[in-house]
């Protein structure tokens, strides 16, 4: 067993803390894990141990959420970011990594946070988690992977219009996407030679130029490169024919031009079980694949299977690496 996962509090008002409590009860300590936040943001009656290291999380887990503690400005108020949480916020996600990086947490997997707040409350300069985590690590080329069972997607472009995405696709981020995901593939997940598919930008990958030219290019002349020095890729492929079970059983993992066209099929196949995995750190990251749901916060109706399913995979990757 790889040393306990830390489990980042998240925004505060959010779902975030009462899934940790409700991940623990199904996991117990079959995956020894330990939350780091604020006590009084967890739901009213939740069991709850205070740990003074991750190191004792492994003792407690089976009767209580092991808690690392770290106190915020105040109680937090369901479905409504404070400003004043948004240091804290950060500082819990800072201390995860230092945790993992010096060997006393085997991962981290972060609870969904609010980027506005962060903004709005600490002047938080970057995109989401994915970028700030990289930032954390060095400055690091990262890929986001979501993955569950079902499928695996990579998107080349994320968070930018659809607008700017063709201009945003270059040779060298493609080559840099891929080359990322098959080391992540083989570090993480034990594939020796992953079959990586990829999608071409436009309808039907172009059909030949008649709809686009990215295909032949821009993707093809990366693919046949790479293809040369003995990744095993798929493509550039039509989008609309990739997902179905068959084409998903000839490849281990999508790689799509942005973020829409691999994010749908994923969460149309596995909503609940998707896993956002960071791939180039140095260390491992996993999230769950929802976002704070203020909505339902508080309400005790929300479903822990995305977290569940990230801690395990965090499990998973960190045993991976520990071989």
């Amino acid at each position: 067993m790889t040393a306990a996962i830390a489990l980042t509090c998240g925004e505060p008002a959010g779902v975030g803390p009462e899934l940790a409590v409700a991940a623990r009860r199904v996991l117990g300590d079959s995956l020894p894990l330990f939350w780091i936040g604020d006590p009084r943001h967890l739901p009213k009656g939740a069991a709850f141990t205070i740990i003074d290291s991750p190191d004792q999380a492994a003792k407690v887990a089976a009767a209580a959420l092991p808690v690392l503690r770290h106190d915020f400005a105040s109680e937090a108020q369901f479905g409504q970011p404070q400003p004043e949480h948004a240091k804290d916020v950060i500082a819990v996600i800072e201390r995860a990594v230092a945790l993992v990086q010096s060997g006393q947490a085997g991962g981290v997997c972060t609870a969904p946070i609010h980027k506005k707040a962060l903004k709005d409350g600490a002047g938080f300069a970057f995109p989401g988690h994915t970028e700030f985590l990289a930032h954390l690590a060095g400055g690091v080329p990262v890929v986001m992977m979501l993955a569950s069972p079902l499928l695996r997607v990579v998107p080349v472009t994320i968070h930018i219009a659809l607008a700017d995405v063709a201009k945003a696709l270059t040779p060298d981020l493609l080559e840099q996407t891929l080359r990322i995901t098959q080391a992540g593939l083989q570090r993480d997940f034990g594939l020796k030679q992953p079959r990586i598919a990829v999608a071409g930008l436009n309808p039907h990958a172009g059909e030949g130029g008649a709809m686009g030219h990215e295909e032949i290019d821009l993707i093809a002349p990366v693919l046949d490169r790479l293809r040369a020095q003995g990744m095993a890729l798929i493509g550039p492929a039509s989008a609309d024919t990739l997902f179905h079970a068959r084409a998903r059983a000839g490849y281990d993992v999508a790689v799509c031009m942005y973020h829409d066209q691999a994010l749908i099929p994923i969460k149309t196949l596995d909503f609940d079980g998707g896993v956002n995995v960071t791939l180039g750190l140095p260390f491992v990251r996993t999230s769950p694949d929802h976002g704070t749901a203020f909505d339902i916060a508080g309400k005790g109706i929300a479903k822990p299977d995305s977290l569940i399913a990230a801690l395990r995979l965090a499990a998973d990757m960190a045993q991976a690496r520990a071989v």
